[in-house]
């Protein structure tokens, strides 16, 4: 007789190991074959959870106390609604089950938010059973995975899955398919003084750039570095050949780059920080040696334009 078929389990650390997806039984193939479709429902109930679609009214979904986005971008939302309108919703979000009609988005916050600006009255989900330690590794691996979360972001919800799920660097990491030095460079990013996180959040400078920042010992030199950097666009190889040489002891004022690239001094790189977090945007103060200059207020849309001249109204 023909060996049966081996019934497929599936532990829980290795579902995280491959991502998302594994964890979730794939919500992407739900047209799948009544065979795939079986073989999922065994999956799901060996990491306990269970999934059903539903049309669930918009105002019955809350937002996932643990996501790990921290902003969501004005102008993205509205370019998703205008589709909404068009095509409707081509993926259906994920959420969890509190009351009768209660619910909570463990994925597609997005999603979600387009989908009231469309002004949609019911969305289509994944009703899927969830406890809150589930409910966080899902909604910060499903982030993670999409790779559009800025550096912090991602250190971020590092940092929360180790504390919050008692995971260990390499454990992460396999649970996100990361090496731990991935994981390591990450976490090492929350070290830097806000001003560098800022900026890294904005995309002022790279990742590339924190990696040797972080390097630096003295919060202010990395705030000197840091402005120098802003101020003339510096590649990441200039920086890191910076850092090198503050290491290495030596003296900025008799380095080459340094004298092309001489950092504001430590009066205007206060009063740029301050104005920076006064009005919410990374300010830029170009100074010459005559005494005069030029202050830069950068603006993300209209709206943070308007914001911006409301508190400048406001003094």
């Amino acid at each position: 007789m023909p060996d049966k078929p081996e019934k497929k389990t599936l532990k829980r650390r290795n579902a995280l190991g491959k991502g998302l997806g594994a964890l979730l039984g794939d919500s992407n193939k739900a047209e799948s074959t009544s065979s795939s479709t079986s073989e999922k429902e065994t999956e799901a109930v060996s990491v306990n959870i269970v999934e059903k679609l539903d049309e669930i009214a918009v105002e019955h979904i809350d937002r996932n106390p643990f996501q790990p986005r921290l902003e969501f971008q004005d102008e993205a939302l509205r370019e998703l609604a205008d589709s909404i309108r068009v095509q409707g919703i081509i993926q259906p979000i994920t959420v969890r089950k509190l009351t009768e009609n209660q619910y909570q988005i463990i994925s597609g916050e997005r999603r979600w938010r387009a989908s009231k600006m469309a002004g949609l009255e019911k969305i289509p989900a994944y009703v899927r059973g969830a406890n809150d330690t589930q409910m966080l590794e899902m909604a910060l691996i499903e982030n993670i995975q999409r790779e559009d979360l800025n550096p912090i972001e991602v250190a971020i919800s590092y940092q929360r899955l180790i504390a919050e799920c008692d995971l260990k660097q390499e454990e992460l990491g396999d649970r996100v398919g990361k090496k731990r030095s991935t994981v390591a460079n990450y976490l090492r990013l929350l070290k830097l003084p806000p001003e560098i996180q800022s900026g890294l959040r904005k995309g002022t400078i790279s990742m590339g750039h924190a990696r040797a920042l972080v390097n630096v010992n003295s919060i202010e030199v990395q705030l000197a570095l840091f402005d120098m950097i802003v101020k003339n666009e510096l590649s990441v190889r200039k920086t890191e050949n910076l850092v090198r040489d503050v290491i290495q002891g030596k003296d900025l004022v008799n380095n080459k780059t340094a004298q092309k690239n001489q950092p504001l001094d430590f009066e205007f790189s206060r009063l740029q920080r301050d104005l920076s977090t006064h009005f919410g945007t990374q300010i830029k103060i170009k100074n010459s040696s005559e005494g005069k200059g030029e202050i830069k207020i950068p603006y993300q849309s209209v709206e943070d334009l308007n914001r911006i001249l409301d508190i400048l109204k406001t003094h």
